[in-house]
């Protein structure tokens, strides 16, 4: 049997919002279409569990017919004995289909929840992303997600055992001797009692540590990327310090959970075990009165040993079933953001040209008063080449978020081809768009592989042609393994020219309508620089091209240099017009370096 696909992103995504704030009615909500399957995996379970209950009858049975002097005693043990050896042998096939079923239905649940929190991270707003720490995704994403997985596979499988067991037991018990019956209702309200002391403390101690794992991973996640840093300068003592505070905190409060789920189990134990003691020396009073049969001593000491057992694993699953509701919690967090990108409906941008007009354009980031970019107005033709150029803090990288379409105007319009941004649909505006960040983004896979990193059909012409744009022909020609040689985690095994020279072939190997150079060819060397500029420059007389820099040879050619100074368009013109003029753009010239 082929294991089930995965549930969709969409209907957990619809179950989270029809039971928000209620994390008991969202886990079973989890899976819905597949209660057939628990029903089916809860029949196996009967089948292959019945031994569990038919054994005490059996035995109770064979005693009496031995102690009694039951006509006939010899075949009744003898049929006895092979009810029972049938239903062991049973056991094997039903506890298969038992688990196939139950499995299927958690594990495309897993599945299901980790795609549903992965096409979330990747709708969310890029302002929203950047404000949850990585680390903190990562554990739901694995932790919580494995914490559902657990509780949905407990509960079901201890559930169903507790259920059947429990009226089973109490069942024949109330047939045989009511008396009895009552005697073990006496458990009832101690095991409501021991809940109610461990619960609301289990649920505090399960929130906390679940915080703090999450914050632990995001600085885990910190201190790796920092290793080069903190090494350069000396402070990996500081470094383990800082660590060790975080990883002791989470012990502390590891071992503060521990000790109250300890104290939980252990009380329950105690409680349940002198029930017992005392449930023996009852039925053996019983039993000497004539009220009971002989066997039936070991009858209902089986049961309520049962009884005990199911209440006890009953108490046990409080601990799993706090953390497993936290998660689903945890999961809600993310999956209920609200910031997300919404391109359903939108017009779908297909014949994209180049054509950009900033009218009255104004931004301001979420809580903040103050426009950081105010009152642009500027047009791009198709095929310009427009740079950016301003200190640090001038705006120059808010204006590409919006041109990108990772921020919308505050004030004022962006136009796409005559068409305001906040109208198109974005995922196919930037399917013509090619991004070449200053810090290079790589994966650990082959260079092959990430220049043709979300491509598909590229011929090997084709691959070779951008290889040379970009400048990478010398650099790959080194390699003993070519184009298939490892770049490293985040391409830790290259240089920094060697990277962006890989980040602008992945752009050009798009063909895209409009290029986006953010300091793109800030860490090549003199050499490398001339080749790679060249190649932008031969390239961007058919695409529009939006460039930052600080480097003149890099905007020396722009049909259009805009220069930026807190947020406002100072000037505007091409380099020869703007240096003859003397203003900002020549003094801010000369400490730009060429």
């Amino acid at each position: 049997m082929k294991m089930m696909k995965a549930v969709r992103a969409d209907d957990l995504l619809d179950c989270y919002k029809r039971n928000k704030g209620n994390s008991l009615r969202t886990l079973v909500g989890l899976y819905k279409g597949k209660y057939h399957c628990f029903a089916l995996s809860a029949l196996f379970y009967i089948i292959k569990h019945s031994p569990t209950w038919i054994l005490p009858i059996s035995t109770a049975n064979i005693i009496n017919y031995v102690t009694e002097g039951v006509p006939d005693a010899g075949r009744l043990i003898i049929l006895n004995a092979a009810v029972l050896a049938v239903l062991l042998i049973l056991n094997f096939p039903m506890n298969y289909f038992h688990v196939h079923f139950r499995a299927s239905a958690i594990r495309s649940v897993e599945a299901g929840l980790r795609n549903a929190l992965i096409k979330k991270i990747q709708s969310i707003s890029i302002l929203t992303e950047k404000d949850i720490e990585s680390g903190r995704l990562q554990s739901k994403i694995i932790r919580d997600v494995e914490a559902i997985e657990t509780l949905s596979d407990q509960l079901f499988v201890n559930l169903i055992n507790i259920i059947v067991n429990l009226t089973v037991a109490l069942s024949v018990t109330v047939v045989k001797s009511r008396v009895v019956f009552l005697f073990f209702l006496l458990l009832v309200p101690v095991a409501a009692t021991v809940v109610y002391l461990f619960k609301k403390p289990i649920k505090t101690h399960n929130q906390r540590f679940r915080k703090m794992v999450e914050a632990t991973g995001a600085r885990v996640m910190e201190m790796v990327e920092l290793v080069p840093v903190t090494r350069a300068h000396a402070l990996e003592t500081k470094e383990v310090e800082r660590m060790e505070q975080y990883v002791n905190d989470i012990a502390k409060e590891g071992y503060q959970l521990d000790m109250v789920q300890t104290n939980f189990g252990a009380v329950s134990w105690v409680s349940f075990q002198l029930f017992q003691v005392v449930c023996l020396v009852f039925t053996s009073f019983l039993a000497l009165k004539s009220m009971i049969h002989t066997g039936d001593v070991v009858l209902y000491q089986s049961y309520f040993t049962t009884i005990v057992g199911q209440i006890t694993s009953l108490l046990n699953l409080i601990p799993t079933i706090s953390k497993g509701l936290e998660s689903v919690n945890s999961i809600g967090e993310v999956l209920m953001l609200e910031d997300t990108e919404e391109n359903e409906g939108k017009y779908e941008i297909r014949d994209l040209k180049g054509n950009f007009l900033f009218n009255h354009v104004s931004y301001r980031y979420p809580g903040n008063d103050k426009n950081v970019i105010k009152d642009l107005n500027f047009s791009v033709r198709a095929g310009e080449t427009v740079a950016f150029v301003g200190e640090s803090g001038a705006g120059k990288t808010t204006v590409i978020n919006l041109i990108i379409g990772f921020i919308l105007p505050a004030e004022g319009r962006l136009l796409v081809e005559g068409v305001p941004i906040e109208e198109i649909n974005l995922h196919t505006y930037r399917e013509n768009l090619a991004v070449v960040p200053q810090n290079t983004v790589l994966f650990s896979g082959t260079i092959r592989e990430n220049i043709l990193y979300g491509t598909d059909g590229v011929d090997d012409e084709t691959l070779n042609r951008v290889i040379d744009e970009a400048g990478l022909r010398s650099v790959i020609n080194k390699l003993p393994d070519g184009l298939d040689t490892r770049v490293g985690e985040h391409g830790d095994r290259l240089s920094g020219g060697q990277k962006q020279r890989i980040s602008i072939a992945r752009a050009l190997i798009r063909d895209p309508k409009i290029i986006i150079l953010d300091e793109a060819t800030s860490a090549l060397d003199a050499i490398s620089e001339k080749e790679v500029s060249g190649a932008l420059d031969s390239i961007s007389f058919s695409r529009t091209t939006f460039i930052v820099a600080h480097k003149l040879s890099t905007v020396k050619n722009a049909d259009k240099i805009i220069v930026m100074n807190e947020g406002e368009i100072v000037e505007e013109g091409s380099f020869d017009e703007l240096i003859e003029r003397r203003g900002y753009f020549y003094r801010l010239s000369s400490i730009l370096t060429e």
